[in-house]
């Protein structure tokens, strides 16, 4: 384990949450991962720009480049697991090489599969800043306690990213569940994007 990982406190991913959600006052898209970060997405205020992945791990990413793209002046988030970033890091590349301005990735990182039993993440053997770093993302940084999480993310809503934010979290379960109901979120999100009318 490096000594960044070391030096940073063991947050708690439902507080991060709820400081990143509080600070999202200009319609900013967040693209929630599965399982607890999608949970907590939720119970931190069900906006119309949040979009709530289901049943498939690692596609935070992927998708939030694409929104990013498509709407370069809005601010974009995806909020992913450890586990679920290490599956898709071929992402990481592919966002350094295509370098949207307006993309942060946050990693929620307790080296667990929490939602499929707790078992053990290779994040355990690895640090993801380094791994971001080393795939062009300049702008990746460990955040050291909840202060400076929040200065991070106030960094990235000031600042051109791409940028990827990681933190150590505890083994505490989401709060509340999302709505499985795919269509609705799906059309939601695409109202709360401006790209499609009620009907």
């Amino acid at each position: 384990m490096s000594a960044a990982i070391r030096n940073t406190r063991v947050m708690n991913r439902t507080d991060l949450t709820c400081r990143l959600v509080a600070k999202l006052t200009h319609e900013e898209a967040v693209i929630g991962g599965i399982g607890n970060t999608n949970f907590d997405l939720w119970a931190a205020g069900q906006r119309p720009q949040n979009f709530y992945m289901l049943g498939s791990m690692g596609l935070a990413c992927p998708i939030a480049l694409g929104v990013a793209l498509a709407q370069p002046q809005r601010r974009v988030f995806a909020l992913e697991g450890d586990g679920s970033l290490l599956m898709q890091l071929g992402c990481l590349t592919t966002i350094a090489t295509l370098a949207p301005k307006n993309l942060a990735i946050i990693v929620m990182d307790n080296g667990i599969y929490q939602i499929t039993g707790n078992q053990p993440t290779p994040a355990r053997n690895a640090d993801i800043v380094a791994i971001a770093a080393g795939c062009g993302i300049a702008a990746s940084h460990w955040a050291a306690d909840e202060e400076d999480f929040e200065r991070l993310v106030d960094a990235v809503l000031e600042t051109a990213g791409p940028t990827l934010i990681a933190a150590r979290i505890d083994d505490k379960p989401g709060v509340g569940a999302t709505r499985r109901d795919p269509a609705q979120i799906r059309e939601r999100f695409m109202q709360g994007l401006g790209v499609r009318q009620p009907i």
